[in-house]
């Protein structure tokens, strides 16, 4: 098991320094949808081998009207950061997810076409995709469930690990409390 680090508040510096731990890729939507911003970041690892887990949150207006939140998790398979803040028991999807069927939506991660499923067990007040990208757990954890629309407009997703001096204008915004439960 990987212990949960303690959860960084938003801001570039801090994220600088989680992206510079990483294992894993720290997905962000890049750009950011309009309006939103980065709320917050949290991991799962030691200070031996870095982060094997991170969760991004970022907020804005929700694609019906009012406040919607991302969390984006990249994790090794068995970590359970996901499934965590999916509301899920155990470290991953399970039988929840039908992975031989279409996907639901889709994203580009890292320049690449990733197919999401939709997680039909989650708890009924947020929407959870997972998918695969570089080898990896993608889950895209949306609050309320009707944000989850954004997940259909085009989102790419930037490893920050990769992103140079553009990480220093990215837009900042309060804590998600989604990053604290």
């Amino acid at each position: 098991m990987h212990p949960m680090q303690p959860v960084l508040p938003p801001s570039v510096e801090a994220l600088g320094v989680a992206v510079a731990r990483s294992q894993v890729p720290v997905w962000l939507p890049w750009p950011l949808p309009v309006g939103w911003l980065y709320t917050g970041i949290a991991h799962a690892g030691d200070d031996v081998s870095g982060a094997r887990a991170t969760a991004v949150a970022c907020s804005g207006p929700a694609p019906l009207g009012g406040f919607g939140e991302l969390v984006l998790v990249a994790e090794e398979l068995g970590v359970g950061l996901g499934a965590r803040y999916a509301g899920l028991p155990g470290p991953d999807p399970g039988d929840s997810v039908g992975l031989y069927k279409p996907a639901d939506a889709k994203l580009m991660a890292a320049g690449r076409p990733t197919p999401m499923f939709h997680v039909a067990d989650a708890p009924a007040d947020r929407a959870v995709f997972v998918g695969e990208a570089r080898g990896l757990w993608l889950w895209a954890i949306a609050w309320p469930e009707q944000s989850a629309l954004v997940m259909y407009d085009e989102l790419v997703l930037t490893d920050l690990r990769e992103a140079g001096a553009e990480l220093g204008l990215l837009p900042c915004g309060a804590l998600s409390p989604r990053l604290l439960g």
